[in-house]
């Protein structure tokens, strides 16, 4: 009768060995044989008339390896699935010299593996303490709003020359002694360099300039612009490679004035007459959206104080071992200590973050799941329902419940959202103002350094 020990050989590292007797695999091992012979399409042989003797001697070694291996994961898989140990992966055959199979001689044998336990956890929520940064909104920042909102919905309307710097010129790039296609592009007179655009104020349509990037552009510009025309950024000489720039168009912008015209284009529907309302409005948007950067700066805190604060220890010789041989692509050492300490830390907040969401019982419904997948969908569309008929959004939708790689990344993002937000209510969180600039330094610091 197969038996199985348990041994432990490190922290949160235990062997298991697997021993079978001849009782536990011959009588496989002698009943596949018959199976072969009567399938066996052998020369001089009628199908199905091969004796098992001739079988034994053809396939007989690499049968009796394979029915003693198939007993051992047998007996292995029970042992799991009675015992339940909470471990990481699979278990993996120890590096040991594997016993010698002989179907002449069969005996008992012992297969050698080890698991990677996963750690008891203590999350303590309550000793975490968080800062929920309030950005107030200023004026400042409502005009900002309003202009940017009168220059979306302005018209442009055409000029003869370019005489102010914030005319738009329409051109065409055209690199010289090439035979390159020309490319269009549309420029603001004050994106060129301060010191260029004296060359550029007076022209118009049909007028052309040979200018190199390097000195027609400050950096900034530049770098979009080179990105337009698919320079090679890298190249040094790419930007003192010469174009001609020849104008095909002069616009000037023309803000749309305040008034119901512009405030019903913004805001349909919202019956907004006076520009009291429209800045209120405003006002509330900004509001909104900086609330959302400010709870996702405090998810952020949380989530590196959930892993600062929470000890937590791991079977590094075995997952190292994982890395290495357990996945379809095996990877040299020197890999697999590059890329555990990201590994590491990926799989402690996911123990943490199940540990959570175990413990206070936060699921998915169906309906909250389809609801997101529809507001993926949606916001294709910038949020806004398509125009006519939309029953195949839900057709859509049907789809991606189907996959169940989209349906794992959903949830996943469900749950987790779940769990910040009942964290908010247990940690101890202090509103401080801020205004937007410091906010705005310290979220480049934060994704700077993450």
């Amino acid at each position: 009768m197969a038996t199985i020990t348990r041994e432990n050989i490190g922290l949160l590292n235990d062997k298991l060995t697997v021993k079978v007797e001849k009782e536990d695999y011959l009588s496989s091992f002698e009943k596949t044989l018959k199976q072969y012979s009567k399938s066996a399409n052998i020369p001089g042989f009628r199908k199905g008339m091969v004796p098992t003797g001739v079988i034994k001697r053809m396939h007989g070694p690499a049968i009796f390896r394979d029915e003693v291996v198939k007993t051992v994961e047998k007996e292995l898989g029970r042992y799991m699935s009675e015992e339940k140990p909470e471990i990481f992966a699979q278990p993996l055959p120890l590096e040991t010299q594997a016993p010698v199979l002989d179907m002449e001689k069969p005996s008992e044998y012992a297969f050698q593996f080890e698991i990677g336990l996963k750690p008891d956890l203590n999350v303590n929520v309550k000793a975490i303490q968080a800062t929920r940064y309030e950005v107030e909104v200023t004026e400042d920042m409502i005009d900002e709003e309003v202009e940017r909102l009168r220059n979306r919905f302005g018209k442009v309307q055409d000029k003869e020359t370019a005489d102010s710097e914030d005319d738009i010129l329409n051109v065409t790039f055209t690199e010289e002694g090439t035979e390159a296609p020309s490319k269009e592009n549309s420029l603001l007179v004050k994106y060129f360099a301060e010191g260029y655009r004296s060359q550029v104020l007076g022209k118009g349509a049909g007028d052309s300039l040979v200018l190199q990037l390097g000195t027609a552009f400050d950096d900034k510009e530049r770098d979009w612009l080179i990105k337009d025309l698919n320079v090679d950024a890298s190249d040094p000489a790419a930007l003192e490679k010469s174009y001609k720039m020849t104008i095909t168009k002069v616009g000037i912008l023309v803000k749309k004035d305040l008034g119901e015209e512009l405030y019903n284009e913004v805001y349909p529907g919202a019956g907004i007459t006076t520009e009291a309302a429209f800045r209120d409005r405003i006002k509330s948007e900004i509001s909104l959206y900086w609330e959302k950067q400010s709870r996702d700066f405090l998810h952020h805190e949380l989530y590196h104080q959930l892993l600062e604060k929470t000890p937590l220890q791991l079977p590094e010789t075995f997952l190292k071992r994982w890395l290495q041989v357990g996945g379809d692509n095996p990877k040299s050492a020197e890999e697999v200590e590059a890329e555990f300490p990201t590994f590491s830390s990926q799989l402690r907040w996911t123990l943490i973050s199940d540990r959570l969401i175990r413990d206070n019982q936060l699921d998915v419904t169906p309906e909250e799941l389809k609801d997101h997948l529809r507001a993926q969908v949606m916001g294709y569309f910038g949020g806004q329902v398509p125009a006519g008929n939309t029953d195949w959004i839900d057709s859509y939708v049907d789809r991606m419940l189907k996959d169940e790689q989209q349906v794992e990344n959903a949830y996943r993002r469900i749950v987790t959202e779940k769990m910040f937000n009942w964290a908010e209510g247990e940690v101890k969180v202090t509103p401080k103002a801020i205004d937007i600039e410091s906010f705005s330094k310290m979220q480049h610091a934060h994704n700077h350094e993450h």
